[in-house]
């Protein structure tokens, strides 16, 4: 039996930098009525309140609810109100020495951008993201500009060999994630299991970027049964699955969306 599921937020339960529609409001909150869930993002926890966390019903289901930002370098749970249990910040050097290295793997992938929207590096504490278009880009500006992940792959390329000793993970619409060695989101997954007392094998994640080099990938290279998804409208007939198999007290095995 699965007791817990795992989701990615941006380009999984909703557009990048976008709220959680209706539909998926009310599907989640159906699932923590049978299952624990959590969420994983590269976003900061302002983004999950903005975009997750505001559009749930607010009550006792809250409590099966799990958010990790950044990652999983950091990690909330509610009890009445959401408290912080951990976060696994930067130092300043690691932070100067981070930014300084995306500005120059930026410039050597050559890729020029016309036009931004807000900051292109945020500090997110445990985490420094960059959004090539600015964090406030319009989301079909955003998707015309790197769907097939290809600019940020060439941009990683460069920054493994600048910053060897951090991860580099790719996220969002236009995102690249730097957080500390072996802190991704396969260590937001551990953590889960250590936290929560739910093993691997009872955990199903579901993500958009499952691919080597993804932002989603350490979760299943941590072991777990993943459920790639193109978009949030996948995610929701993933999500309807799991509620029909777990209402009826089934084993949840594997989901292959049409």
């Amino acid at each position: 039996m699965k007791k817990l599921i795992v989701f990615d937020l941006d380009g999984t339960l909703a557009p990048s930098k976008s709220s959680l529609d209706a539909e998926m409001a009310s599907l989640l909150h159906d699932l923590l009525n049978v299952a624990k869930v959590a969420v994983i993002s590269g976003g900061a926890w302002l983004q999950f309140e903005r975009q997750v966390l505001s559009h749930l019903p607010q009550d006792e289901r809250l409590a099966r609810l799990s958010v990790l930002p950044t990652c999983g370098t950091q990690f909330f749970q509610y009890a009445g109100q959401w408290k912080r249990l951990y976060a696994e910040d930067f130092t300043a050097d690691e932070k100067e020495k981070i930014v300084s290295s995306l500005n120059k793997a930026v410039g050597t992938a050559g890729f020029p951008v016309q036009k931004t929207w807000g900051e292109t590096i945020e500090d997110r504490g445990s985490q420094i993201t960059y959004s090539a278009l600015g964090q406030q880009a319009p989301l079909e500006e955003k998707i015309k500009w790197d769907s097939d992940f290809a600019k940020r792959k060439k941009i990683k390329a460069v920054l493994d060999t600048l910053i060897p000793e951090f991860s580099v993970r790719l996220g969002g619409a236009t995102s690249i994630d730097v957080t500390k060695p072996g802190i991704d989101k396969a260590y937001g997954i551990k953590k889960l299991r250590d936290i929560l007392g739910i093993s691997l094998k009872e955990m199903i994640y579901v993500g958009d970027a499952l691919f080597v080099g993804g932002n989603d990938y350490p979760a299943e290279q941590a072991g777990v049964i993943s459920i790639p998804v193109r978009g949030p409208n996948e995610t929701k007939r993933v999500i309807e699955a799991i509620i029909a198999c777990l209402g009826d007290d089934q084993q949840v095995r594997s989901f292959e969306v049409d």
